[in-house]
Order: C-alpha cells, then sequence, then structure tokens
C-alpha cells in the first residue's frame, strides 16, 4: 500500500483551515502550522462580514458571484458560526443615482438578490438610519464569526487526523534539488497548549507538499525558498461600538471609499474601514484620525454612532495579490479575486503552491481549489465535501432553543450559549455541577469556559476566541479574573498568572484609541478592579514575596520610603 502524502499547511486563518479540513477529509496526512492562536493575522482582525458580493458588483463582478455561491454554502455548513441580518446600500442625498443603478443592474448580472426599498421602508427596518436618506437596495449580508468558524475548521480537520500546531513560527523552508521538503518551525513555549506535537523549541518537519496560506505574510514565506512574491498588504482600521445601533449590515452605496460599512456583530457593532497600502503586515501606523474619520463620516448614515460608546479598535491587513503587469497605484482598485501560485511553474521551484487575495467569505472555495491542485499532484482522485458537509457545531441546529428549562440557565444566556455552541450545545452544557455566569456581557457560562479549557489549555486567549468571554462591554474588567480561576486545581499558581496578564494585555491594546467619555471611565474602572484590588500591576508572585506582617511596626521587607507611605507593592505613596 502506498504511503499518504505528507502536506504541511503554513498559516492559520481561514484558508488555511479550510484547506486543512478539506485535505484531512479527502485522507492526506496534514499538519497545520500557525505562527500564533488560530486566526492571528488576518482572519481575526476583520469586520465580520458574511458577504452577498453586493460590495462588489459594480468594481469586482467575478468576486461579486462567488461571494454569493459560498454566503448560500456557509450558511448551510457553518449555521451556528453565521447570522443572516440582510444588508442595505443607502443612498444619501449627495450620492450618485448612476451608481445606484450600477449596483443594482450589478447585482442583477451576478445573480444576487436585490430590491430596492424606499427611505420609508429602510427606517422601518433599521430606525435609527438617517432621516435624509433616500433610498436602499436590500440584499443578503449577513453576518460571521470568524473566531467560530476557524475553530471549527481545525476541529474538524483534527477529527480527521491532523495534526494543528499553534505558536508555531516557520523559520525557514527546508529546499533540497531545487525542491521544497519541509518545513523548521519554532514552537514557542508558554501558557497553554499551544502546540500538541514538541513542546518548545525547533523542529524540522519533513513534507511531501507544503502550501504557503499565510496570506500578507506570504512574501515572507517565499523569500525563504527564494521566489518573489508580490503580496501588496493594505491595512484597514475597524471600530467596535458597546451595543447593537443596527441590526442589518448597513453599506454606503457609492463608489468605493473609506468608511462605508456598519456591521451588527453579537452584541455590538462594528464600523469599517479603510484602504491604506503599508510595507510590513506587523508594523505600521495605527492613528487616531482613522478612529475619528470613522466614527464622524458612519454617523452620516447611523447619526447616533456620534454619541454612542467606542469600546475598542483594531487594525487588519488585507492579503491583496496583483499579477505585476498590472500595476495598480490605489489598493481600493486591486481585486479582491484569490490567485493560486504553482511555484514549480512560475519559479521553477518544486513542492510548494501558494494561495494569496480572496476573501474570507470565500476561504472554503479558495480551500477547494488548491486542494484539488494538491492531490492532483499526487494522481489522487477524491472528492472535496467540505460544501456538503456541516462544520463541527452545526451538524444538527434545531437544538437552537431555549435551554433554560433543561439545563437550569436563565434566558438570553442558554439561548446565547445554543447559538454558539449549535449542535454541541448538549455535549458541553448538560453538567452535573453548578453551571454560573462567567463573563456577564456575553453570557459565557463556566460550562463553556471549561470546554474551551480543555481544547486549548491555560491559553485564556484561545479560550477567547472560542467562547467570546471578554469580548464584550466591559472588555474584560469583570471576568478575566474568573476565567482565569477556571484553571484553578488544572494549573499552577504561575501559568495561571501569566495566562491572565496576557489575556489582560490583549484586552487592552484595542482600547488605546477608544480612551474618551464613558469608555475612558470604563477603562478606568478596569484599572482599578484589576491593578489595585487584584494588584495586577505589580504582582508579589512574580517577583520576591511581601512580608505583610512587617507592616504592622512600620517595616517593609521590599522597600520603605523615608518620610512616607510603605507601598504594599514596594512602591512611594506620598503623593505630592
Amino acid at each position: 500500500m502506498e504511503s499518504v502524502p505528507h502536506i504541511a499547511v503554513i498559516g492559520g486563518g481561514s484558508t488555511g483551515a479550510g484547506i486543512a479540513r478539506d485535505l484531512s477529509m479527502r485522507g492526506l496526512d496534514v499538519t497545520l502550522l500557525e505562527q500564533g492562536n488560530l486566526t492571528h493575522g488576518t482572519t481575526g482582525r476583520m469586520h465580520g462580514l458574511l458577504h452577498s458580493g453586493g460590495r462588489y458588483a459594480v468594481s469586482d463582478q467575478a468576486s461579486a458571484t462567488e461571494c454569493i455561491e459560498e454566503n448560500r454554502v456557509l450558511r448551510d455548513i457553518a449555521s451556528h458560526c453565521v447570522e443572516m441580518t440582510g444588508g442595505l446600500f443607502v443612498k444619501r442625498p449627495e450620492d450618485s443615482e448612476e451608481y445606484f443603478q450600477e449596483k443594482l443592474e450589478g447585482c442583477e448580472a451576478c445573480g444576487i438578490p436585490a430590491e430596492v426599498v424606499s427611505a420609508s421602508e429602510a427606517r422601518a427596518m433599521e430606525p435609527h438610519l438617517a432621516k435624509d436618506i433616500e433610498k436602499a437596495i436590500s440584499v443578503p449580508d449577513g453576518a460571521v464569526d470568524p473566531f467560530r468558524l476557524v475553530v471549527a475548521n481545525a476541529a474538524s480537520a483534527s477529527e480527521h487526523g491532523a495534526r494543528i500546531e499553534t505558536h508555531s513560527t516557520v523559520e525557514d523552508l527546508l529546499v533540497e534539488d531545487g525542491e521544497v521538503v519541509g518545513v523548521a518551525v519554532n514552537h514557542a513555549s508558554g501558557a497553554g497548549e499551544r502546540v500538541h506535537g514538541t513542546e518548545g523549541g525547533r523542529e524540522e518537519i519533513r513534507a511531501d507538499y507544503v502550501v504557503n496560506a499565510t496570506g500578507a505574510w506570504a512574501g515572507r514565506i517565499g523569500d525563504m525558498a527564494g521566489v518573489d512574491i508580490e503580496v501588496r498588504p493594505s491595512k484597514g482600521v475597524m471600530t467596535i461600538m458597546n451595543t447593537r445601533q443596527v441590526d442589518t449590515v448597513i453599506n454606503r452605496c457609492r463608489p468605493k471609499g473609506d468608511a462605508d460599512i456598519v456591521v451588527p456583530h453579537e452584541t455590538t457593532c462594528i464600523l469599517g474601514t479603510t484602504d491604506e497600502e503599508v510595507d510590513d503586515p506587523e508594523d505600521y501606523p495605527e492613528e487616531q484620525w482613522e478612529v475619528d474619520m470613522m466614527i464622524d463620516t458612519l454617523s452620516e448614515l447611523v447619526p447616533m454612532l456620534e454619541e454612542a460608546r467606542t469600546i475598542r479598535s483594531f487594525w487588519g491587513v488585507r492579503p491583496l495579490y496583483e499579477p505585476p503587469d498590472v500595476g495598480s497605484d490605489d489598493p481600493t482598485d486591486i481585486t479582491r479575486d484569490y490567485f493560486l501560485l504553482d511555484h514549480a511553474e512560475r519559479d521553477d521551484l518544486g513542492g510548494m503552491t501558494s494561495i494569496v487575495g480572496g476573501k474570507f467569505t470565500t476561504y472554503r472555495m479558495m480551500g477547494e481549489e488548491i486542494s484539488d491542485h494538491v492531490c492532483e499532484q499526487f494522481g489522487i482522485d477524491a472528492e472535496c465535501r467540505t460544501a456538503d458537509v456541516p462544520l463541527p457545531g452545526s451538524e444538527d441546529f434545531s437544538v437552537l432553543r431555549d435551554y433554560m428549562d433543561e439545563f437550569g440557565l436563565r434566558s438570553p444566556i442558554g439561548r446565547r450559549s445554543v447559538e454558539r455552541l449549535g449542535s454541541r450545545a448538549e455535549e458541553v452544557l448538560q453538567t452535573d455541577g453548578p453551571n454560573p455566569t462567567v463573563c456577564g456581557c456575553e453570557g459565557v457560562t463556566r460550562a463553556e469556559i471549561k470546554d474551551a479549557i480543555g481544547q486549548s489549555g491555560s491559553d485564556l486567549n484561545a479560550v477567547r476566541i472560542r467562547t467570546r468571554s471578554s469580548m464584550g462591554n466591559c472588555q474584560g474588567g469583570f471576568c478575566c479574573h474568573r476565567m482565569a480561576n477556571e484553571l484553578h486545581g488544572e494549573y499552577d499558581e504561575s501559568t495561571t498568572r501569566a495566562a491572565w496578564d496576557e489575556l489582560l494585555q490583549e484586552r487592552w491594546k484595542g482600547q488605546r484609541h477608544a480612551l474618551w467619555g464613558e469608555q475612558l471611565s470604563q477603562a478606568m474602572l478596569n484599572y482599578a478592579l484589576h491593578a489595585t484590588t487584584q494588584n495586577r500591576d505589580h504582582d508579589p508572585a512574580d517577583g520576591e514575596p511581601i512580608d505583610f506582617t512587617a507592616f504592622d511596626d512600620g517595616r517593609g521587607s521590599v522597600g520603605e520610603s523615608p518620610g512616607g507611605e510603605v507601598a504594599a507593592d514596594g512602591g512611594d505613596r506620598r503623593g505630592d
């Protein structure tokens, strides 16, 4: 019997996870490698739009057609990850009537269901729309949870035998006789089950074929083998509001421009976005004016955004690719289509193919095409099944009901849990012990946290992306310590505190551009909770222990300030 080819897939975003699932379902041996957590790159920094294709119906009809096709597929196979909100392309008085008609005709040409609605009908759907809008086009846009979707793809791949390696950075490609034969990986040590093979250190993984699915980082992987992959990273800012000001995706009906979409997502709304080419996908400016512009411009569509609370902002980098002979100056002119680069044909380098460009909505289609290509290299005749087989959690969505009585959960907590877990709800929530709410903002219970810890160990950021705990209004102020507490008994104190610190840092960094008004008050409250009452700004467990009994006679074991009060953290609290 011939051996099964081993495929190394680099990149743990939507495309890489989709490829790993597809190949493993076809019976190939797969290792998925991701430098951070799943969704670490572009996938985890998107606005959560499930495209109908309407946004590209004028400028990029090939991409628009792909979007509506995959929109329908994802509704079926990932029902617990998708909310079909519907979408509106809204025309203001200053917007072009000619473009409005082009949008309508483009949707028809691409097979996108579209209907003109009057201003009054649009406001009946979304009462907070501006009073002076003229009309809108209704399309089947939706919202999708990228974290849940990618984790489900990785879980499916794992169920079919794939090895999933997170926090594992590819440092080099192994090239022999003009062919890529594997990868050299550095596995990070730290909190949680970050890797499932080698715990920490360098590992050389031999592979029969390598797939580069690293998106905006594809050029770096190409450099390791001496091939040029001209990805043009384009950054965009997203701003998260404290509530759902709208329940329908709201698009501005005008040609390309910044700040033209509001996506209702779980308990929040996400405002997007900008489009600015950058040199480095990890090193680019994050500027306050971008956030201000986002709110000011989108307030023209939804006026209440001007006074709403902004809880955090984040930037993502699109992995745009343009064939070398095109040469667009403006990143908004670059197609959102994807490209398969066979390096044997293109660069005379066997053993590797890169997939670049594309969009989140078409991740499964991209995975199917490159999986077909990989199978072709080995003469394998195996059909793609990813468009037909539901992802874990979406197998039987009839369980989406009120679990208040069955699991002793109060509505809407039970409903929120079942929406996240889908068909896994009974498996996770049927527990003998108490099941209190750990994250009040998102309605996440102990059972879900324990389930996520079982999948990801003590890595609380991995728990976060699986459950949404700490991603709500308080940004972890009231639940980070509760999440850390669930590690008690299974992990030692230093591991728990390291995981806790890492989660707090991740929650903090996205709030820096939202610190005004009520959000500044929330940030100060979070600081008071975590840095003072819980001593997270200087933890004795991280250094020399403090002899607190020494304070009874005016002495401190780790520092005393003459003439001033001795601080519990060894600092000076004399004040001014």
